[in-house]
This record gives structure tokens, sequence and C-alpha cells, in this order.
């Protein structure tokens, strides 16, 4: 989120000498983004964050397309996912394209073997499931459900968790993760009509500095590769920061619906952007109050993106059924709607209780073989009455 933040100690002017007790120096570190020209954080590190002792071999991680044309209403059973001890391995690729990638997770244990970094990829880790705390060198998020952590590409990060009964969503964006454009004035603060502002998001805090050296292995993605890296010194080195480019949360409860007196466009529900994706957020909210309002959604043809909904929690008046960590899949080129049904029972209703994320990307997705295997193969035909 681009608003100003500092943890710990720095110097009062940047770029100039800043010493330990021992007369040492504090190496400084630029993290900054599109090519200096861009949001960017200032990290000063106990030891230097470029000691490298040994890189092993390399790995693919990354989705595989077993389906690269779609043209077909689906829906995909994410809770099929089997639980893994290990964060990493418990990660599986659904759909995807050049833009955006989606997963599902749900890792028993904590990250307390190796260090995480996508180096391509913003996440955003939607958490529908379990609690923690998320730990970076910019300091910890505490995390719960409903959250979404936003990691910007580039943090080295780990996991740890309350329990073992966790279930996450991953977005891996190829562009930065930015609050809508419409949402911000020219200074970049979120505002009045927004439907969350700076107050709701969830900054790091209690900054740890660890001045250890070592073996830390980081397990670090670039371009579908995992690249085993073993570092000398402890990544979460830092003795202070500033900037604009760090990680946060955001909790999904704290998204102030916007309604009407009659039914809104999906737009309303939109929460983050990338480049030619956005991500929405459906929280309970209040029907529309025309005295002859149709609260169910009209079946609609959005030809410019394919739609994903991943449902969390209640029940949605415009399905039949709906299950927690389900996935739908409606691609572009054909129109949608509400169950057969659905839009009659909803007439009269006053509020909703449900609870999604939407994904819209503005190209097709790719479907995964992981998906197939947990692929609902009649929902096509949910829509005959």
């Amino acid at each position: 989120m681009p608003f100003y933040h500092k943890l710990g100690h720095i110097p009062p002017k940047r770029h100039t000498q800043f010493r330990k007790p021992d007369g040492t120096l504090y190496q400084e570190e630029l993290v900054s983004t599109e090519g200096f020209s861009s949001l960017y954080s200032l990290v000063y590190h106990t030891n230097p964050p470029t000691m490298v002792k040994e890189i092993g071999e390399a790995y693919p991680f990354g989705p595989v397309a077993a389906l690269e044309k779609n043209m077909q209403n689906r829906s995909f059973l994410t809770f099929k996912t089997k639980p893994e001890d290990d964060y990493l391995n418990s990660r599986v690729y659904l759909l995807f394209n050049n833009d955006v990638y989606l997963a599902s997770a749900a890792p028993k244990k904590s990250m307390t073997e190796y260090f995480y970094k996508n180096s391509d990829a913003d996440e955003v880790v939607f958490v529908h499931e379990g609690s923690g705390v998320l730990k970076t060198i910019y300091g910890q998020i505490p995390f719960e459900y409903g959250d979404y952590l936003v990691i910007p590409r580039g943090t080295i990060y780990q996991l740890h968790f309350n329990d073992e009964n966790n279930r996450l969503f991953i977005t891996e964006s190829l562009s930065p993760i930015r609050p809508p454009k419409r949402y911000l004035n020219q200074y970049g603060q979120l505002l009045e009509h927004s439907p969350y502002c700076e107050r709701d998001i969830k900054v790091p805090e209690n900054l740890e500095t660890f001045d250890q050296k070592g073996e830390f292995k980081v397990m670090i993605k670039k371009q579908d590769m995992l690249y085993p890296y073993t570092y000398a010194a402890h990544p979460f080195s830092a003795i202070g920061w500033d900037g604009f480019q760090y990680p946060y949360g955001f909790s999904i409860h704290n998204y102030e619906p916007i309604t009407g007196r009659v039914h809104m466009p999906p737009p309303i529900h939109q929460t983050f952007e990338g480049h030619n994706f956005v991500i929405c957020s459906f929280v309970p909210r209040m029907y529309d109050y025309h005295p002859l309002a149709v609260p169910a959604p009209y079946a609609h043809s959005n030809v410019d993106s394919d739609e994903v909904l991943y449902y969390v929690d209640g029940d949605f008046m415009s399905r039949k059924h709906v299950e927690r960590g389900m996935i739908s899949l409606h691609p572009k080129g054909i129109p949608h709607g509400p169950h057969p049904g659905t839009v009659e029972k909803s007439i009269g209703k006053t509020e909703t209780k449900e609870l999604a994320v939407m994904i819209d990307p503005f190209y097709p997705l790719k479907i995964t073989k992981q998906a197939m295997e947990m692929e609902d193969p009649g929902y096509y035909k949910t829509w005959i009455d």
C-alpha cells in the first residue's frame, strides 16, 4: 500500500554513513520498483544481504496447462486439495494466463526450515482458514480468517501458523498489486468514497533484527523455476527501514460494501487491481431498496474477461449449490447468471450474508491438470431448470 511507513532505527539522511555501536557500517539496501522510478524502501542490514554460499539445482515450480482453451462454465472444489506439511508443496496451481496465476494451498506446518521469495510476482494470499504471523525483513503482520496478505515481489518471507488447519487462496500477479485508481486522489490518499481507508491496513510491526551468520535456505521463484539458495546471513537482518514498498494486510471483513436502489454492477466490489485483471470482495450487505428491485444479478455477458469466483462462506442468492472453497469459472464468450428459481426467490429479501473473492482477468485463463482433477463435471448444466 503506497503510503510512508518506517520501523526500527534509520539515519537522518539517506545514503550517508550509519554505523553500528562497534563503529562498522550498517549495509544500506535500496528496494526499488520500475527501474528506480516508482515505489521504494531503504533497508539497513546488520550483515550484507548479498552473501550467497551455495545455489542448488533449480526445478519447475509453476502452472502447466492441461486445457489451453476453454469455452465452458466450470466449477472446481478446492477443498479437495490435500493438506501438506510444507507450504510450497501444498501450493496447487489451478488457473493462469500471462498476467495472473491462481492457486489454492492447505499447509499444515509453519515455514521454519527455509524462507521463500517470489522474484516475478506480487502475491495476494487470502486466508480462508487459519491464523498466524507473516514474517519479513520489514517486520511482522498477524493474520487471521478473511485477511488478504499483499506481499510485493522480491520480499523474502515466512508464514508461521497457529495450528495445522489452514486454507489459502493465492493470487500471483506478474504486475504490481494496487488499490483501484478511482479510489485515490492525486496524492495517493484513499478518497472518502473508497470502500476502505488507510486505517484498515495492517502494516508491519514488531521488527526483529537477526544479526546471525550461518546457513539460511531461501527458496527463490523466477520464471516458473524454484532456485534453492543458501545465504551466509539471516535474511531478516534489518535494524530499520523506511519507504513505500512493503507487505501489508487487509481484512475482507473491513470492506464497506457499496449499495444502491437497484442492482449494482461488479466493479463496486473491486478491492485491488493488477495489469489486465482485478480482485473483488463480495461481503455481507443490504440488498437493493427500490420498491421493485430484483436483488439477484441479471444474466450477463462480460465480453472482455473471464470471471472467477472463489466462494468463502455464506449463502449465495444466485446459486442453488455452493461449497466453501468452490471456484466457478465463467469464460468470456457465453452468458451466465443466476440459477433457475433464484431470481424470484430473491425478491423481497433485505440482505445477503455471502462472502467471496472474485478475480476478473481480461485475457482467457488456462486450466491445469490439478484443477481438472477437482472439477464438478456437471456444473455447466446447472442452469437447466
